[in-house]
């Protein structure tokens, strides 16, 4: 299996190609619209196409590149069963598996930052197991805090706090030694403290992660809803061009 991780500074965004070279299916999780040339580039160079675009939940801080990595590539889109967007994908639930060759996906109900999110963890039948090597967290847990439950809220927030806290103890049950790749990382402001470090361990959050220490869902609950930073500029027109389908042309 491959991986080759995109950083970008401006948004402190995070989206990630990987997949199977053996059998040349690659995909990319949480594509952002300014790194469209260069997911294709690095699939060119690796020599394998790209057949499938994850995202983890519809996001509100930067315009997808998914619809048009879908257009430049032929690849399927796979989202939360619960997003709420108005274009084809395959909707995906909790625990179900999409095969890239030796690479398999499987999602991880994980509600909370947004009502529809998924976790992707990632196994290698090529290491001789079916067991998570890695996780595409998105904007649930992150490295040193964990997503902010308000921007994807109609209401009162702490409905989807709640859910995070339940999201948050399921991937606590991935083993140690499971690598945690989120989707953001120090700067954005989908958390509060995040870590520069853009990606960590299930056992180093377990251990150090602030966010993880409270004893209890309202303890947890009530430390996520005190200074929450400001929204992202544009949130509303971020979200509804994510939605549509047609974020390549209003970006």
């Amino acid at each position: 299996m491959i991986l080759r991780p995109f950083l970008v500074e401006d948004t402190s965004c995070a989206s990630y190609l990987f997949g199977c070279t053996s059998q040349h299916m690659l995909a990319v999780v949480d594509p952002h619209a300014d790194l469209v040339d260069r997911y294709v580039e690095a699939a060119a160079a690796i020599g394998s196409p790209i057949v499938a675009v994850f995202e983890t939940h519809i996001q509100a801080d930067h315009v997808s590149g998914l619809p048009a990595l879908v257009e430049r590539t032929g690849a399927t889109a796979y989202l939360p069963e619960t997003a709420d967007v108005e274009f084809e994908h395959v909707a995906l639930v909790d625990d179900e598996v999409v095969e890239l060759g030796n690479t398999l996906v499987t999602s991880i109900a994980t509600p909370g930052h947004a009502p529809g999110h998924l976790a992707y963890a990632v196994a290698d039948r090529r290491r001789g197991t079916t067991e998570p090597w890695l996780v595409f967290t998105g904007d649930s847990l992150l490295v040193g805090d964990v997503g902010r439950p308000d921007l994807h809220a109609k209401g009162d927030p702490s409905t989807l706090a709640r859910a995070l806290y339940g999201s948050l103890r399921k991937l606590l049950e991935l083993p140690d030694g499971v690598v945690v790749y989120p989707s953001h990382f120090g700067g954005s402001v989908c958390g509060r403290g995040l870590s520069g470090h853009p990606f960590s361990t299930i056992g180093f959050e377990r251990l150090y992660n602030p966010a993880l220490q409270h004893a209890d869902v309202d303890a947890f609950v009530d430390a996520l809803l005190v200074d929450v930073p400001p929204p992202p500029a544009n949130q509303a027109l971020i979200v509804a061009a994510n939605r549509s389908g047609r974020a390549q042309e209003s970006a």
